[in-house]
């Protein structure tokens, strides 16, 4: 079952001077998720499911991703966010990712050394714009602190427009509603190796991220 979309009533005005309309219009599904890192903290995170819980889901470095989705959404959201925010370095710094279908908003989350984790912020609640979205200056003055990214690959400008092509096959909710955000992921080749959308274009990314 797909989630991602829904129904709401809305009015239309399509000039000052004439009466409002009214009608129905989809909007992008907004929903919140738990990442409760066992030893760090929990992270509230507003995000976009795009498809319904199929039940138990999990995941172990052993054993690989568990569960009948083969590449569960909220494991890879968990995943990329965990990578993203300093929490994992990497996926081998994961122990194990777990969704219980009792509760299929809270992500259970152990890391083989939370005492090493690497973030500024616990116990929060991350909403759908970052919050440094359009904010230039905190770019230009590198005020987090980012490092230069290695000139490791380089691709033809004339491949852009593919790859544009493939990421947008991907956007069912973005042709729905022309709201979502969206990232995808591609190699050396370019092979686009996953694609996500989310309200959040962060959540976006983490996504692709944690689906590669």
């Amino acid at each position: 079952m797909q989630r991602g979309v829904v129904d709401v009533d809305a009015l239309y005005i399509p000039d000052t001077t004439m009466a409002s309309e009214d009608f129905r219009c989809q909007v992008v599904e907004e929903d919140a998720i738990t990442l409760d890192v066992e030893g760090v903290g929990h992270y509230t995170l507003m995000w976009t499911p795009s498809v319904a819980s199929p039940g138990a889901q999990g995941y172990t470095r052993d054993d690989g991703v568990l569960g009948s989705e083969q590449n569960p959404e909220g494991l890879a959201l968990a995943m990329g966010f965990l990578q993203s925010e300093g929490l994992a370095a990497s996926v081998a710094d994961i122990k194990s990712l777990s969704i219980c279908p009792d509760n299929p908003k809270l992500v259970q989350v152990q890391l083989h050394h939370p005492e090493l984790a690497s973030t500024s912020r616990r116990n929060v609640i991350v909403n759908s714009s970052c919050g440094i979205c359009g904010a230039r200056e905190i770019l230009e003055d590198n005020a987090l602190g980012l490092s230069d990214v290695s000139d490791s690959l380089r691709i033809r400008s004339n491949e852009f427009g593919r790859l544009m092509s493939q990421m947008g096959d991907g956007q069912r909710i973005f042709r729905q509603t022309g709201g979502s955000h969206a990232a995808a992921i591609f190699d050396q080749s370019g092979q686009v190796l996953s694609v996500a959308e989310d309200l959040g274009r962060h959540n976006a990314l983490d996504k692709a991220i944690g689906m590669v």
